[in-house]
């Protein structure tokens, strides 16, 4: 794993975006298509929106799936991550080749079908955030690091129901469900490359946690530091609780 910090968030989108779009080139110059995981929230917005900016892939070749969706809650929701996605990445692009997680849907029956289309290849990137609690996709702490599962339902703790009020996606906490279907940790480990997208002051605390302290389930994104090909962008902001000896170790020049 690699850190890079950039200036503010508009920098950290943009050096973000031009990673994945030359990882995506270079991936479709040898073969026929892209298999890629993508992450919502607020904090992939100004990524999602250079990402998709960029004119010379072709975006019919990749194969989209997601990293989680809430349980209970219908497509047509405003924090829908389905509609997340159709908003921000499938209709900018024109992607149709894609596993939308629907959570009004009886969840065993669509874990059933989303991870025996997950599993029928590798992934070759995916997109990850990190949480306010240091949850990679809605893996909360204490994460299930062991699982083999693809994808698992998963309870929501406070502090991560508390985040999606925040970030305006739901009115108060009532309304947030407090069960999703998330893709496992060793899933999201098993992708070729990882690129994790960090901006904003209210990620520091998270970011601290997850990469000064221990690998732990209690810093469910710490798990990254054990995968090789991983980015980490962050802005000055985020990264501005971590101490000097991990961005000496960690950091690349930006």
């Amino acid at each position: 794993m690699v850190i890079k910090v950039l200036n503010d968030s508009n920098a950290l989108a943009k050096a973000a975006a031009a990673h994945a779009t030359d990882s995506l080139r270079s991936i479709l110059k040898t073969r026929p298509s892209v298999r890629l995981v993508a992450a919502t929230g607020a904090s992939q917005l100004a990524f999602l929106r250079e990402l998709t900016s960029a004119r010379d892939i072709d975006w019919t070749r990749v194969e989209l799936f997601h990293l989680d969706e809430y349980i209970g809650l219908p497509q047509e929701h405003p924090a829908s991550f389905c509609r997340y996605l159709r908003q921000n990445l499938i209709d900018p692009t024109g992607i149709t080749n894609h596993h939308l997680m629907n959570g009004a849907d009886d969840p065993s029956r669509t874990i059933r079908d989303v991870c025996h289309a997950i599993s029928s290849a590798p992934i070759d990137l995916t997109f990850v955030g990190i949480g306010e609690n240091g949850h990679l996709a809605f893996n909360d702490p204490p994460a299930d690091f062991e699982s083999e599962e693809p994808y698992l339902i998963v309870n929501l703790d406070e502090a991560c129901r508390r985040q999606q009020v925040g970030e305006g996606w739901f009115a108060t906490i009532s309304q947030v469900p407090d069960r999703a279907i998330s893709m496992s940790i060793r899933q999201i480990l098993a992708a070729h490359e990882i690129i994790c997208v960090v901006p904003d002051a209210r990620k520091a605390h998270a970011v601290h946690a997850c990469f000064d302290g221990e690998v732990s389930p209690m810093a469910p994104a710490s798990i990254l530091r054990t995968h090789s090909n991983t980015m980490v962008y962050l802005d000055k902001d985020s990264a501005a609780q971590l101490s000097a000896a991990t961005l000496s170790k960690l950091a690349a020049s930006a």
